[in-house]
């Protein structure tokens, strides 16, 4: 019998790659809006002195934490490292935060509140009811709702913001979802875990998020994670198509056999 996840051991994993201009403000403003989490910044050896800071913040609390990482290696690669960490020590709930402001500290309470409620995964949701961009060009709403469109018809998946990375896990849910076997790098990796999760029937739950474009430092997006997202998600639905196809054959047969 599996042991219960300890709902109230919260830890919040902040990749960063030169985010000097924001990260101090979001972990102060992450420990007012839920004063007993615990914070792990994953920095890439941020050559901008963001890990000088985050080692500056532990050193003041002992709810931050910071992994220094060897480089650049994306931001799949950070999160896996930060879940690693997080379940080695014991979290029972971890929580994925963008460091540039675009996710607001103050709504990881109703994330939590979801999980407390008996959702295995919540996803912060920008195109559910309620939820919102702030200072996002056409381009890129049309980018995000397109993807989120091209994800649902490919895997047949009810997730309306698959793309989204303010997302909250349950210990046993990251346990249940074989994260070594996690490949993507960029942000296909948020439709990578909630598509493992879904498939291993775990309860994805979205409540809404208001998404804020960074004031400070540069987007990390760029051509080539939308097109890893693009290929991989069609590459994914092929294989769950396909297998669908197969499994409706196989049954077909069956009955036939059974009528003889």
């Amino acid at each position: 019998m599996s042991t219960p996840d300890a709902l109230d051991r919260v830890l919040v994993i902040i990749p960063t790659y030169n985010e000097s201009q924001n990260i101090e403000s979001i972990a102060h403003r992450l420990r007012r809006a839920v004063p007993n989490a615990h914070i792990l910044i994953a920095d890439d050896n941020s050559p901008d002195g963001t890990g000088q800071i985050a080692d500056r913040l532990a050193a003041g609390d002992d709810h931050i934490h910071v992994m220094h990482r060897k480089g650049k290696e994306g931001l799949g690669a950070a999160y896996l490292a930060g879940f690693h960490w997080g379940l080695d020590e014991g979290y029972g709930v971890l929580v994925s935060h963008d460091a540039d402001g675009s996710h607001q500290p103050e709504e990881l309470p109703r994330l939590l509140d979801a999980i407390n409620s008996g959702a295995d995964m919540v996803k912060g949701s920008r195109w559910v009811k309620g939820g919102s961009v702030v200072n996002w060009p056409a381009s890129r709403i049309f980018i995000s709702k397109g993807g989120s469109l091209w994800t649902r018809l490919w895997l047949g998946i009810p997730v309306k913001d698959a793309t989204g990375g303010f997302n909250a896990y349950r210990a046993s849910t990251l346990r249940g979802i074989s994260l070594d076997e996690v490949a993507s790098a960029g942000y296909c990796f948020q439709i990578d875990l909630v598509w493992r999760a879904l498939k291993n029937g775990f309860k994805v739950v979205e409540v809404p998020i208001e998404f804020v474009e960074r004031e400070f430092g540069d987007s990390k997006m760029s051509r080539n994670i939308v097109i890893e997202a693009l290929i991989r998600t069609t590459l994914w639905g092929i294989d769950h198509r396909f297998g669908q196809l197969i499994s409706a054959i196989k049954s077909l047969v069956g009955r036939k056999q059974i009528g003889h």
